[in-house]
């Protein structure tokens, strides 16, 4: 029997990279698209050596063209650490507009299911706590987050109209805090710059006071929530994350210890517009993909930084 293709847009980056590998391990065949403006060929470089597995180095806020039938399309093309999106705000705001839209294009094409990379930061700041799908987010359009916050969001728009006006069959993961290996050092997200500060001796930066709160989901979890989510038959979004809620303070005392590190902590003002509190409510991810985190953050640290130290 002929594999199922499935192409993945952003398949070199820390996410995409581990859901090729989860898709091959599945018997799909898998078809990567990155740019590499943040991806890495190094991320897939085993996966080079399958033959079931091709790298195609393209944008994909233009138009995209895959020869033969495609059984999915999964977007996860995006400038998604405030490093990247601060620096690179317009490609963050294509890669989320005409990115999507070009992924959905193919997908309506192909007739095809069609999963978006959503993300937390649809919610902004919260004020509602922990964070379920029903709710619309406090989010500042006109803030230097804006880029990230809103091109996500128009993302989802834009898919659920696909959905509704093309039939496309349409699934929505937002993913909260997502950490493991891969990932790289100058990524600008907590756990990297932890573990990587702590690695080399230098203080660990905290930014305010350090009693904002994440919750942070091992990599593994979330492909497996991923995977489940494409397979099943919800066009809704779903949250996915893991609910165990950790001030940032907590975790710098948690790394260095894993570390058996030396290093101090440094204070910095807090960055516009940054969320106080972010937990996610996984209940329909319970309830529709019996899904549920199985890595606590102690464990996924230590793979984290194993990885790191290599």
């Amino acid at each position: 029997m002929q594999k199922k293709s499935i192409v993945v847009t952003g398949g070199a980056g820390f996410i995409g990279s581990h859901l090729c590998e989860r898709l091959l391990n599945e018997g799909f065949k898998v078809i990567c698209l990155d740019n590499l403006i943040t991806g890495d060929k190094n991320n897939i470089k085993q996966l080079l050596k399958n033959n079931k597995f091709d790298f195609v180095k393209t944008d994909v806020t233009k138009f995209i063209e895959i020869k033969g039938s495609v059984w999915a399309v999964l977007h996860f093309a995006s400038l998604a650490s405030p490093v990247d999106y601060l620096k690179h705000p317009i490609e963050t705001l294509k890669s989320g507009s005409l990115g999507t839209h070009n992924a959905l294009g193919l997908a309506k094409a192909k007739q095809a299911r069609f999963l978006l990379a959503s993300t937390s930061e649809v919610y902004g700041d919260p004020l509602v706590h922990p964070q379920n799908e029903s709710y619309w987010g406090n989010v500042n359009p006109v803030g230097v987050r804006g880029c990230y916050d809103e091109s996500k969001r128009f993302a989802e728009a834009i898919t659920m109209a696909y959905c509704r006006m093309h039939k496309v069959d349409t699934k929505i993961v937002r993913i909260f805090n997502t950490y493991g290996p891969r990932m790289r050092p100058n990524d600008g997200r907590v756990v990297p710059n932890f573990i990587a500060q702590s690695l080399e001796g230098k203080a660990l930066t905290i930014y305010g006071q350090g009693n904002q709160t994440r919750s942070f989901c091992y990599i593994s979890d979330l492909i497996e929530g991923i995977f489940r989510l494409l397979k099943s038959e919800e066009n809704y979004p779903v949250n996915l994350g893991n609910p165990n809620e950790f001030t940032i303070m907590e975790l710098a005392g948690l790394v260095i210890k894993l570390t058996n590190s030396k290093s101090k902590l440094v204070y910095k003002d807090l960055p516009l517009d940054d969320p106080k509190q972010r937990q996610p409510d996984i209940s329909r991810a319970k309830k529709i993909l019996n899904w549920t985190p199985k890595i606590m953050l102690k464990e996924g640290l230590r793979h984290t930084i194993n990885w790191f130290s290599v």
